[in-house]
């Protein structure tokens, strides 16, 4: 018999790391943001009678001027990316021939689109010469600077060559965890971008809780101020510095399994289990980029009904601009992994030092998505929870009513909390209602925001769902889950297939209908026998 996803989580896994994975930051100029900023950049501070474009183009050359003497100078090659090249496979060939402990390993440029700012020329009423600055999306030159720095390892920097020169900062938390444990030589194996084992676990996992907003800046201070910059220092000194804010962040939870094949049977038994109940937005199946003796193709060509050879399941959950994705990982570990693309989603500022809310929120959604796993395998109601739910009731001194197995409406209403896209931020009586009326066949204004309002009010009392305080959302506790869970499964699984089992024969192909009967006859006399060991013990 396969464990269980509490015995796999409990009994089976060598090692359980959450920790920051890749992290993409912004670097923006806060005083290049409006048309006004830029002329009086070109005017006040640069000294400029009138703000003209030239000016601006005048600075860009004497910056890839000295970008290229630096790097000539430093030895570091400089390479323009081709179209349809990937850029991930031209870092990974250099860094592998860069022999040195850190430093800058190449510089990358390629022509990408920006959002910049163009110049219209003009005049005044009494027909002086005037610049109009306006927003404007064009294709310019963008330098990546790929750097082996020694606290995160590979990263690198994107600047771009026009104003209000954009920086993008590209880390990875595992590697930064990696570089802590190197220098406290605690000795580890790789999973790639993550961790297959370690010497000291708890140790691990204080580094990578570790990890912060300062150390973020004192990346982005490190390189800007080694490479050629299109910002001088008196630029900087006047305020014209870039600020950090959060682009991307993405939180990893890895389960390293003892035994890869069951691991893999597990989560493959995941997806089937939760396909029903959760509704994932997607189920995927990543196909190998590349064959290897590893991943061999299967005999015959891939094919959807095969999930165990060849290809990588993964299931998919999103909201809003972010996602979950759960996968397995290098055949090895469960990965479950929140990418948060828009922190405002969650009501958060993008602001780097915000990082550790982002961190939390991410450690959340990733124990919740599993532990909606865990309950929905193994979810039980003793008698006296399922009388509660099946009779009015009287919590904190309001009659709470019942919540009937069978009733159409209640089966709509708890199959809707089962859901996955509620692990992030929970869900408002408008978000339930969609779900709702989708599970009933009907328009959502048939199921009105009264009759939602209700139906709330009952999980409430009924201790299913809570309010998150200060907010219009609510969230499942965790006998609301399992409640949910029991009520939608027992429906899904048994009632419903049992019911199509009733339908007449006549209706079924004989071949079948045959063996039915040869089924009903096998259950009727277990039964019989049952009955006979029964009475033998009275």
């Amino acid at each position: 018999m396969s464990p269980t996803v509490g015995d796999l989580l409990r009994d089976h896994t060598t090692l359980s790391i959450s920790c920051v994975d890749r992290l993409y930051v912004n670097g923006y100029v806060r005083k290049l943001q409006t048309s006004d900023q830029v002329s009086f950049f070109i005017a006040q501070h640069l000294g400029f009678r009138l703000p003209s474009p030239a000016v601006l183009k005048k600075r860009r050359n004497r910056w890839i001027d000295e970008l290229k003497r630096f790097a000539d100078a430093g030895d570091v090659p400089l390479i323009q990316f081709q179209r349809g090249q990937r850029k991930d496979d031209v870092a990974m060939e250099r860094h592998g021939k860069f022999t040195k402990p850190s430093g800058l390993v190449f510089i990358g440029t390629a022509q990408e689109r920006q959002s910049s700012w163009g110049a219209r020329k003009g005049s005044d009423a009494v027909g002086r010469i005037q610049f109009r600055y306006g927003r404007q999306s064009a294709f310019v030159n963008q330098y990546y600077f790929y750097v082996l720095d020694p606290d995160w390892g590979p990263a690198f920097l994107k600047v771009g060559s026009y104003l209000p020169y954009p920086v993008k900062l590209c880390l990875n938390g595992h590697e930064w965890a990696k570089r802590r444990l190197d220098q406290e030589g605690i000795a580890y194996r790789s999973l790639d971008n993550g961790f297959l084992s370690c010497e000291h676990p708890e140790r691990l996992q204080q580094i990578c809780d570790d990890l912060g907003p300062g150390d973020v800046r004192r990346f982005f201070r490190r390189w800007s101020g080694v490479v050629p910059w299109p910002l001088d220092e008196r630029d900087r000194e006047a305020g014209w510095d870039h600020r950090l804010s959060i682009w991307q962040c993405e939180t990893s939870l890895t389960h390293v399994f003892d035994r890869p094949v069951q691991g893999r049977h597990f989560f493959e038994q995941v997806i089937r289990d939760n396909i029903d109940l959760g509704r994932p937005d997607r189920v995927s199946l990543i196909f190998p980029r590349r064959h290897t003796k590893a991943t061999p193709p299967p005999k015959r060509g891939y094919r959807t009904r095969v999930l165990t050879r060849g290809v990588n399941p993964s299931l998919h959950v999103e909201y809003k601009s972010s996602h979950v994705k759960q996968y397995f990982k290098e055949e090895r570990a469960l990965r479950t992994e929140t990418t948060i693309n828009e922190p405002r989603d969650f009501g958060i500022n993008k602001g780097v030092d915000h990082l550790p809310e982002l961190r939390a929120i991410g450690d959340h959604v990733n124990a919740a998505l599993l532990e909606i796993e865990r309950v929905t395998e193994a979810c039980v109601l003793t008698q006296d929870e399922l009388d509660r739910l099946q009779t009015s009731t009287v919590e904190k001194g309001q009659r709470a009513s019942p919540l009937r197995f069978g009733d159409r409406r209640v089966m709509a209403l708890l199959h809707a909390l089962c859901l996955f896209v509620h692990v992030h931020v929970g869900f408002r009586n408008r978000e339930l209602r969609t779900h709702i009326a989708a599970l009933l066949g009907i328009p959502v204004d048939r199921y009105s925001a009264g009759r939602m309002t209700y139906d709330l009010r009952r999980l409430r009392l009924k201790g299913l769902v809570e309010r998150l305080p200060g907010t219009h959302r609510y969230r499942l506790t965790s006998s609301g889950l399992r409640a949910a869970c029991f009520y939608t499964k027992v429906h899904l699984r048994i009632l419903r297939p049992g019911w199509a089992a009733l339908e007449p024969t006549d209706k079924i192909p004989r071949r079948l209908a045959d063996a039915l009967r040869r089924v009903e006859a096998e259950v009727a006399r277990i039964c019989d026998r049952a009955r006979l060991e029964a009475a033998l013990r009275t």
